[in-house]
Parts: C-alpha cells; structure tokens; sequence
C-alpha cells in the first residue's frame, strides 16, 4: 500500500477554504437569530426536524434536478468504504420530504408544518455572506396545495427579518405555474431563446438543454438583457394555477406585506412549481442610488415527491434563509440568545483555601441566575483585578483566606471603589439590588 502523501503543517493547520470557525460575538449572533426565528416559527405553528448533514446522492440528483448548479458543480459527493454513494446536504427541503415519506407522516393530520436549523453545504465560490459550509433555518409546509400555506410561509419569513432589523424590504414573487402550464411556458422558452441562441454566453447555451428556466436567473449581462423581453409565465398559467397566484396576492395584501411581481423570478431548482419568491431588500447608497438585494427566498414544490420515487405527489411549500447573510447585513440589530447575559460581576479569589471553596459560591450565584466572570487560574490580587477593569463589570466579589473562613464575601463597586462585606447566604439577594 502507497504511502500517504505527507502535508504542511501550513496548510492542515489552516480552514479548508470556504469553511471557518465560530467564534464570540459570531456565534452568539447565530445562536441568538435561531432563538428568535425559532420562536417566532413555534408561534406560526411550526414544529422542529432535524435531518442528517449525510443523505444518499440521489436524493438531491433526483430532487435538486440536472442542470441546476447545486448538480452540476456545488455539491460535495463521495463513495463510502460501504460503497454507499452519499453527500454533505446542500439544501434542506428535499432532505425534510425523504424524511416526511420515509416516516409516514402523510398519515398524521395535515398539514405538516416543520423548522430546521442546519448547516449545509455548497462547493460555491466563497464570498462575503457565502460559505462553503453554511447555515440555513428553513421552514417547509407539506401535505396542503392551498395558497394560504404560500402566504404563511411568507408571513413567517418577513416577520423573522423585521424582528432581526430588516426595514425596506418586500416580496418579489412570480409564478412558473403547474406542471402543464410550467411544460408550455418551457416550450415558449426555449422557441424564444433559439432566436438568441448566437448572443447566449455559452454556460447559457448549455443550460438551453437541461433547464431553461435557469437562463432567466442569469448573471450574464448580455442575457440579462435578453431576459428583458422573454415570455412571461404568468401568461401560460393555467385557470387553477391563476387562481392559485391570485389568492396568494391577496393573502398578501390583506397582511400588509409589500410584493412586486417579477416575471423573470424561477427559483432555478427542478422541485418548484406554481409560487415562488424571494425577500428583497432595498438599499440607498451614499450617492442616492437605489438598488435591490435578494435576502433569502423559496416557493412551492408540489412535485417533488413523485420526483423522489413516491407513488403520488406531496404538495409543499418552504423557505431557507441564509443566516450568514442576514447577521453579516448592515441592519443587524445583534439579537442575544437567552442564555447570554452580560455579567455585571467579575470573582476574584485569594489563596488555595478560598480558590478550593469558589467552586460552591459560583454554583450558589448560577443556582440564583447572576452570570459571572472569573479566573480561577490567577493568583495575584492586582492581575485579577486589571482583568475585571478590561471587562468593564461594575462589581467585584473578592474571596479571600478570611472570608473563606467567616463565610462572607467583599463587594467591590468598581467605580466609587466601595466595597461592603456581605455573608454568603445572603450574597444573592444583595447583588440582585445593586443597580
């Protein structure tokens, strides 16, 4: 057997590139965005999942569709020691089918509402917002074809990016219709772009072939261009799929939530059907230019299942937000998770016996809910005390080798320098009044 090829400390030591740690304020950031998208989803009626980061490739090459660029060049695929052909997921709503008919759920009343919150993964190019490895909270309605399931959906989304400080946003929504309307607005497509077919870049030319719908999310610009005066989709919908979009519209309207249509809108992947849409955020830039910014989007998947190899169709209907995008946004407004709360004592402890007996005073203050910082690990006064003032607490307990012994501890007011010796019993209640 070949010897391993041998690597650089230099580079192991580093990030595969698009990946990254999480880390302080970051991570906070993520946690505390989970909490208030998980509680505002709970309200909705929403209920969690979580599915495995491995699936079977075929799910996503069945689901996902060929010439998506999830298919064609994202995704990270490979072969098990079990000769099992399994991939990193890539996206959330096929993974949350597989598993709605693999456990039977289409026997429990319906709809199905679920939330999720996983990382998934992408080989795209990196950049600002996009990782490789990145984190989506998802929301997937499954088992009703009713367009009030679209508008809950997205209701749910935009109520999530306000409470996170999104402003100027709305819906950009169109409708590529059902599956007979969807099939002759293709035809029309493609009967369009032939006439183009000399000035398509050649990505778009390929895509001619496979999947057409994805020529109109091009960001080529002279297809850009094209797209300006290709065929409509809301011109071949259907009477049901028409009445479909209509309901949606005024479901939207009756929530107040500001929509444009956009007829160039496909939601590239092979699963959507009827509505889709994306969260638009509007930005001014410093010399008066407006312009948009797509936050996250999603849409309906009615076809999905039987695309998977289910005996008949699920309809659905779902949204991923990219949570990376929203926190790395200027309007961020830094929602904490619960759990955080920003100590307002620094412990500092002095000699062996009173460092062996801290252990039970900060479980005492844990058990009552007041967070701490501490250094158990310094030993000087001086030392403990310049890292409370580079932690800017306003307070201090001091445990020294006598209030070990008299079971008392000093509290220290870090600006006015007061300090008042309080028994440990009543410790708690006495810190709980400082203001």
């Amino acid at each position: 057997m070949a010897a391993n090829k041998k690597t650089n400390a230099s580079e192991y030591l580093t990030n595969v590139k698009g990946m990254r740690d999480i880390t302080g304020e970051t991570y906070y950031d993520m946690q505390g965005f989970f909490e208030k998208a998980q509680e505002i989803a709970e309200y909705y009626g929403f209920r969690p999942i979580k599915t495995p980061i491995l699936e079977h490739t075929d799910l996503f090459l069945r689901g996902v569709g060929d010439g998506t660029d999830i298919v064609d060049k994202e995704i990270y695929a490979f072969q098990t020691k079990g000769k099992d052909r399994v991939a990193l997921r890539p996206e959330g709503t096929a993974a949350v089918m597989r598993s709605y008919i693999q456990h039977g759920m289409q026997s429990l009343p319906q709809p199905i509402m679920l939330y999720y919150c996983e990382p998934m993964f992408r080989h795209d190019r990196p950049q600002k917002g996009r990782y490789r490895q990145h984190h989506q909270f998802g929301m997937e309605i499954l088992g009703t074809p009713k367009p009030v399931a679209d508008a809950i959906i997205i209701q749910t989304t935009v109520t999530i990016l306000r409470e996170v400080g999104a402003k100027n946003i709305f819906v950009s929504i169109n409708s590529i219709g059902d599956k007979d309307s969807r099939n002759e607005y293709i035809k029309a497509l493609k009967a369009y772009y032939r006439k183009h077919i000399n000035d398509l870049p050649a990505l778009d030319r390929e895509r001619l072939n496979t999947n057409p719908l994805r020529i109109l999310d091009s960001k080529e610009p002279k297809t850009i261009a094209i797209n300006q005066d290709a065929p409509s989709s809301l011109d071949y919908l259907g009477n049901e799929a028409k009445k479909h979009f209509k309901q949606v519209l005024e479901y939207l309207e009756e929530a107040d939530i500001p929509y444009e249509l956009n007829k160039n809108l496909v939601r590239g992947l092979d699963y959507y059907s009827n509505t889709v849409f994306e969260i638009m955020e509007t930005i001014i830039d410093e010399d008066g230019t407006e312009r948009t910014l797509s936050i996250t989007g999603g849409g309906r998947y009615d076809y999905l299942a039987r695309t998977l190899g289910h005996k008949k169709d699920v309809p659905g209907v779902g949204v991923g937000i990219g949570i990376e995008r929203v926190i790395e946004s200027p309007w961020w407004n830094e929602t904490r998770p619960r759990i955080v709360k920003k100590p307002k004592i620094f412990f500092i402890q002095l000699g062996f016996d009173a460092r062996l007996r801290s252990l039970k005073v900060l479980e005492m203050l844990r058990k009552a809910k007041i967070p701490v910082q501490q250094s158990l690990s310094k030993d000087n006064l001086s030392g403990q005390l310049a890292l409370a003032e580079k932690t800017e607490v306003p307070y201090t307990i001091i445990f020294g080798q006598k209030e070990a012994m008299d079971g008392t501890a000093i509290v220290r007011d870090m600006q006015s320098r007061s300090q008042k010796t309080v028994p440990l019993e009543e410790l708690p209640a006495y810190i709980r009044s400082l203001k």
